[in-house]
């Protein structure tokens, strides 16, 4: 039997300046699932993503959607992308288990915590005010650097890691301090400053994008009372869940986010395309 993609739609051109195309998955012309197939908003023309890969019931458990992913790739490759990603739910174990048959590694996974109605108070000394401008000015750059070094370090091309650290602070900061619905903190401990807080509401929850203890004072138990700030924030604005992403191999903060009661709710994946 022959497992093949038939476009079930014209290639889309977006206004971001992605692609995609839907496909039915095909068994000697039979159709027996679905792929979705885009470009990167985030990285760009040369990096592809699986949206959606769905086989029905009765021809799962065949091969097929190991055979339509691997026919997805060849398709990317006919759009000029050198690598793909895609998006795995926690509660999806077959399709994890799929990506890691098919070559996948893990970049980064998403967490997410349920919160009471009682703020946690911070420990004795420990004290957050808010981040000045002088401060911003500094961090800014800094946290721009590192999140850009993040993504190098996992595969992405230098050039196009900087210009996705560049669009995601444009987007996400575009006020700066002033930027609605964002908190951006400063933890001081007996007096001396020893890490920062970013945290930003959303409509039905809150997400911390940047959590730092300063080099001098990390391993004394600040980055624990920076995410009882995350929380305290977070239920003071009236949200009940906390997300957060951490980037594989970083095992201090997956440690900390699992002791603290996160549970994983999706991982993040790539693969090259040789």
């Amino acid at each position: 039997m022959t497992t093949t993609l038939r476009p079930s739609e014209p290639l889309q051109h977006h206004a971001d300046g992605t692609r995609s195309r839907r496909y039915q998955v095909c068994v000697n012309s039979r159709p027996v699932g679905v792929i979705h197939l885009a470009t990167s908003s985030s990285f760009g023309d040369s990096v592809a993503r699986i949206v959606h890969l769905r086989i029905e019931e009765p021809d799962r458990r065949r091969g097929r959607a190991t055979v339509a992913a691997l026919a997805a790739e060849e398709v990317v490759r006919g759009w000029g992308c050198r690598q793909i990603e895609t998006l795995v739910p926690a509660d999806a174990p077959a399709a994890l288990r799929l990506t890691q048959v098919l070559g996948y590694t893990q970049r980064n996974r998403g967490m997410e915590k349920r919160l009471g109605d009682v703020p946690p108070d911070l420990p004795p000394g420990s004290r957050a005010r808010p981040m000045t401008e002088a401060e911003f000015t500094a961090w800014h750059a800094y946290q721009s650097e590192q999140y850009a070094r993040t993504w190098i370090e996992r595969g992405v091309p230098e050039a196009e890691a900087y210009a996705k650290s560049r669009r995601d602070h444009e987007q996400l900061l575009p006020r700066g301090l002033a930027t609605e619905d964002t908190l951006l903190s400063v933890l001081e401990h007996d007096g001396a400053r020893v890490g920062v807080l970013w945290l930003a509401l959303r409509d039905d929850e809150a997400f911390v994008f940047d959590v730092e203890v300063d080099a001098a004072h990390r391993g004394e138990g600040h980055g624990r009372t920076l995410m009882r700030l995350a929380e305290a924030q977070a239920i003071v604005a009236g949200r009940r869940r906390l997300g957060l992403n951490v980037f594989a191999g970083n095992t201090p903060a997956e440690r900390l986010y699992e002791s603290l009661g996160y549970t994983t709710t999706r991982y993040a994946l790539h693969k090259p395309l040789l």
